[in-house]
């Protein structure tokens, strides 16, 4: 395995990462029904602001 290999690899990941947050912060400026809110990628928050994680 090369490095251009390894390379190309990291900047694939790095662009679906990218990618993925875009969608995420456009799904959160933009009104979205319970069905897209569902679908999460285990990164949102769902704890209320109020409560305290203790």
């Amino acid at each position: 395995m090369s490095n251009s290999d390894r390379d190309q690899r990291l900047a694939a990941k790095l662009r679906e990462n990218l990618r993925r947050r875009k969608a995420q912060a456009k799904a959160r400026t933009a009104p979205a029904n319970e069905s897209e809110q569902e679908e999460g990628t285990g990164t949102s928050r769902t704890l209320p602001t109020g409560k305290k994680d203790t």
